[in-house]
């Protein structure tokens, strides 16, 4: 034998020799002798005391989860009873976490590397109370001492691959997050396939991004408070972590209610040592959109009750923040359904939430919550306090505008069909809400009603306090036989409404926003028909009256309805307010006042042609708008024109107004010719009550 034949041979046999007797060793090693060395080291090193308090010993074991030559081969099995891990000195209670049993294999090879690889952790009964104070202290932040800058980094990498757990507890108290719950986890027996819980699609799907997701093994119950509302729910998971491998899923189902809010999820955690992603089934239900705040942080308006499902997938280290994808998801608010996608980014320096809704059926009462439209009794339906005083008609629930800085929004809305009554739908809703820095935008508001259009432009300033508001809006063509399809006398009319409103104001409601409002408002309507009939169909009890009084129980044609309000500091003031009918033109002068909600109304008509007109006084509505009365005046009609008072005043809103004239069916427009004569300071030709 050569010489460095014998060389290798006596090193080959020396390593050999040295690996025997370290097997020998190590199986026949008093582990628990090291004990105290092993406790007193670690508590040193966590700055808590930490204690394997039973036996601690060594197996040697093939591992048939190995692959190749690998599962031939008995490795190292560490085994420790009795676990205990306490708290830091600031907290009362003794103990942060208690284990029955750990036991874990210890790859030898890879130490030769400088590397503790241990494939699998096994955890029995463990037993966890984690807490953390008002002052942000956490039991589960370890303070390992000062970092000594000169000192080289360990080289020694510690690679876990799995967890493995059993039975167990874990109570979390967060002051920060005013959240108290407790966690009980037990095994369920038999496990559950994957597939029978979220469906074979989805676990086909799970399938084919690279590995099958495992059986869930165990159950889970919660109870408890998060954020202050009480918690309870139920779910299932699997029963081995995976914490190296990010694409290994592991199975997650919940059912889980917190206050008036239902989260059930079944699908798959990935990446659990990261929280990396979640890939899940998320049905979502609950008294009011609004509600989620608090619990997610996202801002939503108030809305009636609703439920969704749909697909959330999200990455949870993205460059620019969490993401959060709701894709496809279908469901109800109120009545009304709801389709769509939504992202939220939890990006700097506010998150922001986008996305695309679609409605194909939009009842017009389910939009009354996002005004604070709605009832009393509708508001506590969905979690909030009764505001609307009684006898106050506009809303007086304050917007959240705290909530609109903490996130910003660009979302696009599109409703089908708006369902107001069976007789008027409306259609083709269309908006976008942009929320920026406190500001939120509708640009544009749109939507179809009657053969017209609609358009809005609304923005509010949640920076300033009060809020201020500003809506601009266009109203053209809306067909009166399609705004009163029940009325047969206007179903043979061309006569269209136009409008067009610029209104101002300051305020946190609907209410204090009208009532400090400031603006114009101008209405057009041509070639139309009235009847005591028509305010019965229209639910104005004050209007049936008054028409009653003008006409009796006829049907009237109106070749013209004019009107120009000025509104300053909340009060609506006419500059222009007429009816040319086929018996009389009929003046309405007085105000609106949207503060205190008073109407205080005259009205003055003037027969016309060679017919007399019978009312011999004045008419009036005055009163709160919820219930105002209508009256006779105690004084006579004044002499011919009186309802002008002063007609140069007219001619100017009377050039406004024609502004809004469309020509109908082909025809001249009916308005034209009287606001051409208001125009030139002449007023319309009558006949003088006999």
């Amino acid at each position: 034998m050569t010489r460095p034949a014998k060389i290798l041979t006596w090193t080959f046999a020396t390593v050999l020799l040295l690996l025997a007797v370290l097997i020998i060793v190590i199986a026949t090693f008093d582990w628990n002798r090291i004990k105290p060395t092993l406790n007193e080291k670690v508590s040193e090193a966590l700055h808590r005391p930490f204690a394997i308090n039973g036996d601690l010993a060594v197996r040697w074991q093939r591992d048939r989860d190995e692959g190749g030559w690998r599962a031939w081969v008995p490795w190292p099995r560490f085994i420790a009873q009795d676990l205990t891990l306490g708290n830091p000195e600031w907290l009362k209670a003794p103990q942060m976490v208690g284990l029955q049993r750990v036991e874990f294999r210890l790859s030898p090879l890879p130490l030769l590397a400088q590397r503790i690889v241990i494939p699998r952790i096994d955890l029995t009964l463990p037993v966890a109370s984690l807490k953390r104070l008002a002052d942000g202290r956490a039991n589960w932040t370890f303070d390992f001492g000062p970092k000594d800058e000169n000192a080289e980094p360990s080289k020694w990498v510690l690679d876990i691959g799995a967890i493995g757990f059993d039975k167990g507890e874990v109570a979390f108290d967060d002051q920060t997050l005013k959240t108290v719950v407790k966690v009980q986890v037990d095994p369920l027996g038999k496990p559950i396939p994957f597939t029978d819980i979220v469906g074979k699609a989805s676990a086909d799907k799970a399938a084919s991004q690279g590995s099958a997701p495992q059986d869930y093994a165990f159950g889970f119950k919660v109870d408890g408070r998060y954020k202050g509302q009480p918690l309870n729910g139920s779910g299932k998971i699997g029963g081995l972590l995976a914490l190296q491998d990010a694409t290994q899923p592991f199975p997650l189902q919940a059912d889980v209610r917190i206050a008036d809010t239902r989260v059930a999820v079944a699908g798959t955690l990935t990446d659990p040592r990261n929280l990396g992603a979640l890939d899940l089934r998320l049905r979502l239900s609950g008294a009011s959109l609004g509600n989620l705040y608090p619990l997610t942080g996202v801002t939503l308006p108030d809305s009636p009750a609703y439920s969704t499902d749909g697909h959330l997938i999200a990455k949870l280290h993205e460059p620019g923040g969490a993401v959060f994808r709701y894709e496809g998801f279908n469901g109800k608010i109120g009545d009304s359904d709801i389709h769509g996608d939504l992202a939220f980014v939890a990006s700097q320096p506010r998150p922001k939430l986008t996305g695309k809704l679609v409605s194909n059926q939009l009842l017009f009462k389910d939009l009354g919550p996002l005004i604070g439209a709605d009832s009393n009794a509708e508001q506590k339906a969905r979690g909030g306090a009764s505001k609307q005083p009684a006898g106050k008609v506009l809303p007086v629930e304050e917007f959240r505008t705290e909530r609109w800085r903490t996130m910003d929004a660009d979302v696009s809305f599109s409703g089908k069909r708006i369902v107001h009554s069976e007789e008027l739908p409306f259609k083709d809703l269309a908006a976008h809400f942009v929320l920026d820095d406190g500001v939120l935008r509708l640009e544009p508001l749109s939507f179809g009603v009657a053969g017209g259009k609609l358009d809005a432009q609304i923005r509010l300033d949640g920076r300033a306090v009060p809020m201020q508001g500003r809506a601009r809006m266009s109203a053209r063509n809306f067909k009166l036989k399609q705004l009163f399809p029940t009325f047969e006398p206007m179903k043979t009319s061309f006569g269209a409404l136009n409008g067009d409103a610029d209104i101002s104001g300051r305020g946190n409601s609907v209410a204090a926003l009208l009532g400090t409002s400031n603006g114009d408002l101008r209405l057009l309507i041509n070639d139309g028909a009235i009847s005591r009939g028509l305010m019965e169909i229209a639910g104005l009890n004050v209007g049936n009256y008054v028409v009653g009084k003008l006409f009796g129980d006829n049907e009237v044609k109106i070749n013209c309805a004019a009107a120009d309000f000025g509104i300053k500091d909340g009060l609506a003031s006419t500059r222009l307010f007429v009816f040319d009918t086929e018996n009389a033109i009929i003046y309405i002068d007085g105000t609106a006042n949207f503060a205190t909600e008073q109407l205080d109304l005259k009205i003055n008509p003037e027969s016309k042609g060679l017919r007399l007109f019978s009312l011999r006084s004045p008419l009036y509505v005055r009163g709160p708008f919820a219930k105002p009365s209508a009256g006779v005046q105690a004084i006579p009609l004044a002499l011919r024109g009186a309802g002008m008072v002063a007609l140069g005043v007219a001619v100017a809103p009377a050039a406004a107004l024609l502004a809004l004239v469309a020509p109908s069916g082909g025809d001249e427009n009916q308005c034209t010719p009287l606001l051409e004569q208001m125009r030139s300071g002449k007023a319309p030709k009558t006949v003088k009550a006999g």
